[in-house]
């Protein structure tokens, strides 16, 4: 397939690699040109604009930061429905506003193309070794289609409904996601002023009822100081606003959310915007005064 790839930041150049790997035609732009120079000298070629990218192209598939760069790349005036053909099929990669989902899928319908909203889970580990999850809002003609592609890209790929749905699911993950770090962080200031050694402790609790993905794969990172980000403090932010945008929307007061919500705010306020979510655990020692590391 010639496929147009539009976003190569930490989690889309990996998943780009890997379409390139299995032999399909790749044109790829992003934002800023030398983050796909890895991809470009693999054999994938350079647009100057999601529009240019999706000419003549099977498939576009979007990667990108927040819901305004969605509707920039997807409906704008270079973006990629400018240029698809009727019969080809769009999808939207992104962590993304379910309300944008919907409209883009009317759009695409008027325009003759089949869209998906297919949100990912795992991180930058989950991209590099395509283990991620794929949660799927679209028509199920349009996810039969994908499922060669989102089977090089991801080990659960799950159709949870109509258009929006993948993203309200992955909303759903970002809750989830947000307590636990919470939860690990507090935890592992608390190990450190009660004189344990939290490696120790993980021992002990990472294989019980408290293990989690961010316990096995992020603690570690916690523990060595490596904020590095494999999922951005301020794309969190991002997608905790959403959440929150949508629990309100639907009555619905979740003080979890907020907390998490307001943690993560402050990080970003306070200079770690750029770091990975793991970098939580810095706000939490400072609100105890102490500092990490």
């Amino acid at each position: 397939m010639k496929i147009a790839w539009v976003g190569t930041g930490v989690m889309g150049a990996s998943m780009a690699r890997h379409l390139l790997d299995a032999g399909h035609d790749l044109v790829v732009t992003t934002r800023t040109k030398h983050k796909a120079a890895a991809l470009l000298d693999a054999g994938a070629r350079w647009a100057a604009t999601a529009a240019d990218a999706a000419a003549d192209a099977d498939l576009a598939a979007t990667m990108v930061g927040s819901p305004d760069d969605v509707r920039d790349v997807v409906v704008g005036p270079s973006g990629v429905l400018q240029t698809l053909r009727p019969g080809t099929l769009l999808i939207d990669f992104t962590t993304s506003d379910p309300s944008l989902a919907v409209e883009i899928a009317q759009r695409a319908e008027d325009a003759g193309v089949e869209s998906l909203d297919a949100p990912v889970s795992g991180g930058d580990v989950g991209a590099r070794a395509a283990t991620l999850s794929i949660m799927v809002g679209g028509t199920t003609t349009a996810y039969e289609r994908a499922l060669p592609i989102f089977g090089l890209l991801g080990v659960t790929v799950v159709h949870q409904g109509g258009p929006g749905a993948g993203q309200h699911t992955k909303l759903v993950n970002q809750i989830l996601i947000a307590a636990t770090m919470v939860g690990m962080c507090e935890a592992l200031v608390y190990a450190r002023e009660a004189g344990l050694d939290a490696r120790t402790v993980l021992r002990s609790v990472g294989g019980g009822a408290a293990a989690s993905w961010s316990l096995e794969h992020l603690a570690p990172r916690v523990l060595d100081g490596d904020f590095a980000p494999g999922f951005s403090v301020e794309h969190f932010v991002k997608d905790l606003g959403l959440a929150l945008d949508h629990a309100h929307r639907l009555g619905l007061d979740l003080p979890g959310l907020s907390t998490a919500a307001g943690l993560y705010t402050a990080l970003r306020d306070h200079g770690g915007g750029r770091d990975g979510t793991q970098a939580l655990v810095v706000e939490v020692a400072r609100r105890c005064g102490l500092r990490w590391p």
